[in-house]
């Protein structure tokens, strides 16, 4: 982590990203109305495609290319039960119990949002539960170790202490990352790690953090696709994430409004 520099936002773009935000916030709430039994995830898709037009937003994710992988074919990520991450939507019908994990991200007046919530699908057993709480205690434990003066390495360690606590995987192949004009800025953040290590935090960055936390073991295995993660020993996952700004005051949670996870 050392030597890495990491962008300082201004003011103005500060505000800009607070606006990216709250279309991100606000589009998620939508999505996880409509995710209901019986719903194609590409039907939530479509859903999230004609939002971004309305608002006269630009995706982030369609057509994402990070180099060596087809471009990303959807504007939002949809991920059922064992599938970790980038799952692309289609066919695939919602059912009673599905543990749904939305990722959305946006671009707007020259700056990205960025921000995935797990949800349950009607009435989920205890375990998905137990594993979507869980996760999400474990993005604002990570959440509350950005304030001026911390290390970089505090956030993933304040997160996988949390979630190994309860007998969970943290998933090491996927990590949070910087954010600003370009989605993926520096520096990549791990959700785990040794604590007071890296750089300073100070105020003005503004950092994507996002555990994704297995039921089982950590392991990740690709599917056909190129994009889509799931569990190595099919046990379910979980996914959370905000696009945060460091202050003075503490952390500012960008991609939140009433109602957000």
């Amino acid at each position: 982590m050392m030597g890495q520099r990491i962008p300082i936002k201004t003011r103005a773009e500060i505000e800009a990203m607070r606006e990216s935000g709250r279309h991100v916030a606000e589009i998620l709430l939508i999505l996880r109305d409509a995710a209901k039994p019986g719903v194609t995830t590409a039907e939530l898709d479509i859903i999230a495609a004609k939002e971004i037009e309305a608002r006269g937003l630009t995706s982030s994710f369609l057509g994402y290319d990070p180099g060596g992988l087809p471009p990303y074919p959807a504007v939002v990520c949809v991920s059922v039960n064992d599938e970790i991450v980038h799952g692309i939507p289609g066919k695939r019908v919602l059912e009673q119990g599905d543990l749904l994990s939305i990722d959305f991200g946006i671009h707007y007046q020259g700056f990205h949002g960025d921000s995935a919530c797990t949800i349950p699908v009607g009435q989920v057993s205890e375990e998905a539960r137990d594993l979507m709480e869980t996760t999400h205690d474990a993005l604002y434990k990570g959440i509350e170790q950005m304030v001026p003066g911390k290390r970089l390495s505090d956030i993933g360690h304040a997160v996988q202490t949390r979630a190994e606590a309860a007998g969970y995987g943290v998933v090491r192949q996927f990590v949070g990352h910087g954010i600003g004009r370009v989605m993926h800025e520096l520096p990549q953040i791990p959700n785990y790690g040794r604590p007071n290590r890296g750089p300073r935090l100070v105020s003005g960055m503004v950092f994507a953090i996002e555990p994704m936390i297995n039921a089982g073991s950590e392991g990740v295995r690709m599917l056909d696709d190129e994009w889509t993660a799931v569990t190595a020993d099919g046990e379910l996952s979980a996914h959370f994430e905000h696009t945060v700004l460091i202050t003075d005051d503490g952390p500012e949670v960008l991609t939140r409004v009433e109602g957000s996870h």
